[in-house]
């Protein structure tokens, strides 16, 4: 692995006079510098994010009052409410925020979650004529609609208006919709375009708050928890409104009132509570996960209905059954990883995009496999779900490539299509997969002519042992929330001599080390690496290594320690 060190610029202003009264760790201040954040107001404003002053107005929306004036118009007696979302967590939580608000709001409610191998991802006809019988004359998209265009037609024909909130890639042809509340629209009004879909839905639900019962609108902060899932589980920018929406939305979720969620931390022996604060890695590797396996294991509207729950027992029951599916989700993907692997390894020779389609592959887990192997092999894949006529399946892509600008240039050989620039889904006629590979292939390998596909690691900087304190350690937990354009801060630190070597865990597979630095300084530092067996099995007491490393703290029994977790080692080239 290529490690790429950031320029240390001398310019940093990290002894900046307006810095001081925080009293930041130098080595903070530098990586803030480093991601263009210096002086003052800067610093505050990210360190100490303020929800009144950070969150916009969902007014903004040039097409929010709009919204508003049809709900409005609505003939209670007679017209209901259909909330039509999507099948991942962010889907799910973003139906479930504007249900919950326009219930708040004294509307009459139902939420429809799409099944993701028979209908796939969006609206679709059939689905929503159930609902016309029902009294249904008005339908909210959340985390779907914009690409749409003839299912809204075919529905505002038979009498049914549509307000769209989304976030996703604009198509060329956009819906003939009463308001369409999406940031990437170029004449939007709004001034942040990285919103989640769980976002769009939590600005929806602030307009109906403000619009319908004012009196309660600081009551729409306990939403958050769900805005701060469906946001890092959607992998958008966790810079500017996101960062925000996600800093408080995690306080939220340490004191969830969702029994749902209680009972889901409960079974999965997730430690989220007021003692147990949470971090986005607990939603992406914890939470997240096991709301995405309902729909990859069965129906998504498994995971909607606990995260609605408020009967414990009934809540219960259904956290211990999504238990079970995300255990039988992890050892399916397992399987179909490996078998897609030997597939790759047999086909892929002169190609640059990667793309299977298997009549045997289950839907549920073609994403996480297609995210698998463009880290693997560093391209671009799809992996499809072949059926007899047709075929639906997920890309993942490369930091490098935009996948859905690709998907978009062979629009005339796909049935549906939506995304972002790193993940998106098809649907494709089985006579079309050979040409649409060809064409995707030949875009894709023009792209990657430039690129340098290595493996690397991009590191923030190289630091010293008397840098490190729990006082850094301290420091580097008020940059959180980390995820998307705000990592975790990445270090280096080289010439450290191995004392101490343990492997641990089922297998054997996990590694910690006691390092002292070869200044002759008496320093131990402890580092631990998860699933590291395969690639530094032989390592040994005694040498010398270079360390890439996250730094943290590690908590047991009430004892706090300073822990490198490891990223990457190399011999050092020096002593």
């Amino acid at each position: 692995m290529n490690w790429k060190i950031k320029e240390n610029k001398k310019d940093l202003k990290t002894d900046d006079k307006n810095s001081r009264p925080f009293s930041l760790h130098p080595v903070v201040l530098k990586i803030l510098a480093q991601r263009g954040i210096t002086g003052s107001d800067e610093i505050k404003s990210f360190i100490f994010p303020d929800y009144d002053k950070g969150v916009h107005s969902p007014f903004l929306f040039e097409k929010m009052e709009k919204a508003m004036e049809r709900l409005k118009k609505i003939d209670r007696k007679k017209e209901k409410i259909l909330v039509f979302g999507d099948y991942d967590a962010d889907g799910i939580t973003s139906a479930l925020i504007a249900k919950k608000s326009l219930e708040e709001a004294g509307f009459e409610t139902f939420v429809y979650i799409p099944h993701k191998e028979k209908e796939g991802y969006g609206l679709n006809r059939k689905a929503m004529e159930k609902f016309l019988e029902k009294g249904v004359r008005l339908v909210v998209t959340t985390d779907c609609g914009i690409a749409n265009k003839k299912e809204i037609e075919d529905m505002t024909g038979r009498g049914v208006d549509f307000i769209v909130t989304d976030h996703h890639h604009i198509p060329p042809e956009i819906p003939d919709a009463i308001a369409i509340i999406n940031p990437k629209m170029k004449d939007s009004g709004y001034p942040f375009e990285d919103l989640s879909g769980a976002g769009v839905s939590f600005k929806f639900a602030q307009a109906v708050y403000e619009t319908f019962i004012p009196e309660k609108k600081e009551q729409i902060k306990w939403l958050l928890d769900l805005v701060a899932i469906g946001t890092v589980a959607d992998l958008v920018s966790l810079r500017g409104e996101n960062r925000i929406l996600v800093k408080f939305g995690l306080l939220v979720l340490s004191k969830t009132k969702r029994v749902g969620l209680q009972e889901m931390f409960k079974v999965g022996r997730i430690l989220v509570d007021e003692n147990n604060f949470p971090d986005s890695q607990k939603i992406s590797f914890q939470i997240a996960p096991r709301i995405n396996a309902a729909s990859r294991m069965s129906h998504a509207e498994k995971a909607l209905f606990l995260l609605a729950e408020d009967d414990r027992v009934k809540a219960r029951d259904m956290a211990l059954e999504l238990e079970a599916q995300n255990s039988s989700r992890q050892k399916e993907t397992q399987q179909v990883v490996a078998e897609a692997e030997k597939i790759v390894s047999n086909i892929f020779k002169d190609r640059n995009f990667i793309f299977i389609a298997n009549e045997n592959f289950p839907i549920g887990t073609v994403g996480l496999v297609a995210g698998k192997l463009a880290d693997k092999f560093r391209r671009p894949a799809a992996i499809l779900k072949k059926g007899k006529k047709t075929s639906k399946g997920s890309f993942r892509s490369i930091s490098q490539i935009n996948i859905i600008e690709n998907i978009e240039k062979c629009r005339d050989l796909l049935l549906k299509y939506g995304g972002h620039s790193q993940a998106a889904g098809i649907t494709i006629k089985n006579e079309n997969l050979e040409k649409f590979y060809d064409k995707m292939d030949e875009i894709i390998s023009e792209e990657i002519k430039e690129l340098d596909l290595s493996p690397e690691v991009e590191v923030d900087m190289e630091i010293f042992p008397g840098d490190i304190s729990f006082g850094l350690a301290e420091d580097l937990k008020k940059l959180e929330p980390f995820g998307q354009g705000n990592r975790e801060p990445v270090f280096l630190m080289k010439n450290l001599s191995i004392k101490e070597l343990k492997w641990l865990g089922n297998g054997e597979k996990h590694l910690k080390l006691f390092l002292q630095p070869k200044n002759k300084s008496p320093k131990i530092f402890e580092a631990i690496g998860f699933s590291m067996l395969e690639k530094f099995g032989d390592i040994k007491i005694g040498e010398t290594i270079d360390l890439v490393f996250n730094l943290g703290q590690d908590e047991w029994n009430g004892n706090k320690k300073i822990q490198m977790k490891i990223i990457d080692l190399k011999t050092s080239k020096t002593d």
